[in-house]
């Protein structure tokens, strides 16, 4: 029993060992939810689906760093974001404004969807008016005979 113990001990101990540390949180509970503000605003770099408050990719804790730092300097939040898209381009941005760069990525999906409406109308309208020998005839469904 002790030797099964001290062998589950020592196949564990490598995973004790490459854990981490949990991040600090700031000592002021004001600036933390500012960062967490500020941090769902951005997009993760590494993730790229995921804001940098979302995400435990070392990147997104390092702009979260960065973005407690700028606070605690005395930046606006948004002098901030302008900071980082200047740095990393509107990408970074989890919502990026309205601008002929991003039309597309905001339009796109109502102009397709518009567009498959549009086609299967005038593909229904068009059948409609075929004339019924352009269709197969229903085979007639067999009755089971009594065994």
């Amino acid at each position: 029993m002790l030797r099964r113990a001290l062998l589950a001990l020592c196949l564990a101990l490598p995973l004790a060992t490459s854990a981490k540390e949990a991040a600090p949180a700031s000592d002021d509970p004001v600036l933390e939810a500012r960062v967490m503000r500020l941090a769902s605003e951005l997009r993760c770099l590494v993730c790229q689906n995921q804001t940098i408050a979302d995400s435990h990719a070392d990147l997104a804790q390092d702009l979260r760093n960065q973005v407690r730092e700028m606070l605690k300097q005395g930046k606006s939040e948004g002098e901030i974001l302008a900071y980082m898209t200047q740095r990393y381009g509107d990408f970074v941005l989890y919502r990026p404004p309205v601008k002929s760069t991003t039309t597309l990525l905001w339009f796109g999906p109502a102009v397709l969807l518009i567009g498959g409406v549009a086609v299967l109308i005038v593909v229904l309208r068009r059948r409609s008016r075929l004339p019924d020998e352009r269709f197969e005839e229903e085979a007639p469904e067999e009755e089971a005979a009594p065994r």
